[in-house]
C-alpha cells in the first residue's frame, strides 16, 4: 500500500472545513507519541473494515467542539448535547469517506461503520495498539483537535 495517510488525513479534513465549515484550518505534524488521555472532550469514533481495517478517531476539546457545531449549524453552542455530538460524529464520517475515497483510488474496498461518540470530563481511549497509526493535530481560532487514523491488513 502506498498512501501517504498524513496527507490523507490533512486533505479530506481541509476539504471539510474549507466547504461545509468554512473555518480557517491549520494542520501540524503527526505526533510521534500515541494520546490516550482526553479531559473535557468529545471523541468520534469509526470503524472500517474490507482489504485493509482500522478505526478514525477525532478528538475535541469541549471549546473546540462548540466552535464547529457552531459553524455548522449557525447557532451558539455551549453544552454537550446531541448536536455537538452528532456532529463530531458526522465530522468523522465525511473525513474517512474523504480517506476511502484516496483507498479507492489505490485500488483498496472498504466499508465504514456508524460513527460512536464518547464525551466527558476524563476518559481514557486505547485499542489496536498494533495498528499502523497516524495522529494529526488540527488548530483552530478555538483550540486545537485531533484526528488519528489506525490501520491494519486483515488477518
Amino acid at each position: 500500500m502506498n498512501i501517504d495517510l498524513q496527507q490523507q488525513i490533512i486533505d479530506s479534513t481541509q476539504l471539510l472545513f474549507d466547504t461545509m465549515l468554512m473555518m480557517p484550518l491549520t494542520p501540524g505534524i503527526s505526533l510521534s507519541e500515541k494520546v490516550y488521555n482526553f479531559q473535557s472532550s468529545i471523541s468520534g469514533m469509526l470503524g472500517f473494515a474490507g482489504e485493509v481495517q482500522g478505526m478514525l478517531t477525532i478528538h475535541c476539546p469541549q471549546d473546540v467542539a462548540f466552535a464547529i457545531t457552531s459553524a455548522l449549524l449557525g447557532v451558539d453552542v455551549d453544552e454537550v448535547d446531541a448536536d455537538v455530538k452528532d456532529t463530531v460524529g458526522e465530522m468523522a464520517n465525511m473525513i474517512l469517506g474523504g480517506i476511502k475515497d484516496g483507498f479507492t483510488e489505490e485500488g483498496i474496498d472498504i466499508s465504514l461503520a456508524v460513527p460512536t461518540i464518547l464525551a466527558g470530563r476524563s476518559y481514557r481511549i486505547s485499542g489496536m495498539d498494533d495498528a499502523m497509526w497516524t495522529t494529526v493535530p488540527f488548530y483552530l481560532d478555538e483550540g486545537e483537535f485531533l484526528v488519528e487514523l489506525k490501520l491494519k491488513a486483515p488477518k
